[in-house]
């Protein structure tokens, strides 16, 4: 059985959360009324609209928007399109922002949002009426200034055409800093597409650094080879990584040897997936977080990684591409055996790094070049994961609860600085 269809069976995502907060605020000093007030989501939104399918018949779609945090500045955070959304989910998903965004320095709180449905199995149209109007039931809590969504699973830069033509149809006027990762067409920028797996490329190459591993030849695998981790392996394929192992919902593929990314890729956009790529061994999402690497790239779901097989994980190196992909129970074992894990809220930061690049391009019509946008997240990058390295060091933490601690810091230094409203 493949490891997203055993997403639900493992922790509960919000309980993950919960759990990795209170692990980290322990080493910063919090009264209890802030502690509480920073645990939980500052505003919910379910909503529940129905949409015409092609056959005529209407169908009632179940939606999400969470605002974990104001504090830092406006919402922001990515959208999801996946059978098993739940309000815990998001929850758990717009907290994690509150934190990416804090220990990278910008000036965003944390949101989420998502609609339970399987966009494969929706027609180019239903897709846009859903979108439509779920972005309309939504629209009260987005915009510019306030809440600024991105795409997330089972989302893309059309489905965010679609969110800002609704939001600029009720407006009466183009708004393109409502959402980013957009098509470059409508105010999008280069480098926002391959911007989360290119920081986890290049946080990847940097961890192999703190632990003394050579990148040149170093075994690289990826769980889910979507947009993050396809662009992760291509970039670490070029940077002389062997990527050898690769997966996506259907299935993956193992070949010791290694695998070239942008074959693949090609392969599986002619047959619907990695799996049957010639020359190399199937493999299952499970198996494959326990191959014989280096380096380990998961960048599908959250829960993968936990009590049952963190024991047998064999990579020195863990980057997170997806959001929660570790459970607390096996960063507990992990860390016990020496195994270097950086955590979500730094590895996959590049792409809210790229999206607030591309925000502050859309608010001042004045739009960067790509080698720039590159530079940019590189140094950001590098500057968080040597933060929080250095926290890590100070109060002998893993880099999780590091650079939890960093991003709790910073929150509560923004919040008692403002003080309590009235």
């Amino acid at each position: 059985m493949q490891a997203q269809t055993t997403l639900h069976s493992q922790q509960d995502p919000w309980e993950m959360a919960l759990e990795q907060f209170q692990r980290a605020s322990r080493y910063v000093p919090l009264k209890r009324g802030i502690r509480e007030f920073l645990m939980y989501p500052r505003r919910e939104l379910t909503v529940n609209f129905p949409v015409k399918m092609d056959d005529g018949s209407v169908r009632v779609f179940t939606g999400y928007r969470v605002h974990h945090s104001t504090v830092l500045g406006p919402t922001k955070g990515g959208i999801r399109y996946h059978p098993d959304v739940t309000l815990n989910e998001v929850r758990a998903l717009a907290m994690w922002m509150t934190w990416k965004c804090a220990v990278a320095g910008l000036p965003y709180g944390g949101a989420k949002g998502g609609v339970a449905c399987d966009p494969k199995q929706l027609s180019a149209g239903e897709l846009e009426r859903l979108t439509r109007r779920y972005a309309t039931e939504i629209s009260v809590l987005m915009g510019p200034e306030s809440d600024i969504p991105a795409p997330d699973v089972g989302t893309t830069s059309q489905v965010m055409a679609w969110i800002m033509d609704t939001y600029s149809m009720h407006r009466g006027y183009s708004v393109p800093a409502v959402v980013t990762g957009k098509p470059l067409s409508v105010g999008g920028t280069v480098g926002r597409e391959e911007a989360t797996g290119r920081g986890c490329a290049l946080v990847a190459r940097e961890a192999a650094k703190a632990v003394g591993l050579r990148l040149e030849g170093a075994r690289v695998a990826v769980q889910g080879f979507g947009n993050v981790g396809y662009h992760a392996a291509r970039l670490l394929h070029g940077m002389g990584a062997r990527v050898v192992a690769v997966s996506d919902s259907r299935g993956g593929i193992y070949r010791s040897e290694g695998l070239d990314p942008e074959a693949v890729l090609r392969y599986k956009r002619e047959t619907g997936s990695v799996a049957g790529f010639p020359n190399a061994r199937p493999v299952t999402n499970a198996e494959l977080l326990e191959l014989p690497c280096d380096i380990l790239v998961p960048a599908a779901l959250e829960g993968q990684i936990h009590r049952e097989n963190a024991p047998r994980i064999q990579a020195q190196v863990v980057v997170e591409g997806a959001n929660g992909p570790t459970t607390p129970e096996a960063d507990d074992i992990l860390h016990a055996r020496g195994v270097l894990v950086v955590p979500d809220i730094v590895a996959n930061a590049g792409g809210v790094i790229v999206s607030y690049f591309e925000w502050v391009q859309d608010l001042q019509s004045f739009f960067w070049e790509e080698a720039e946008i590159h530079q940019r997240l590189e140094r950001m990058l590098v500057r968080s994961l040597q933060r929080v390295m250095e926290v890590a060091r100070t109060h002998e933490v893993d880099l999780r609860t590091a650079a939890l601690i960093r991003a709790i810091q910073r929150v509560s230094d923004a919040l008692f600085t403002l003080g309590i409203y009235p």
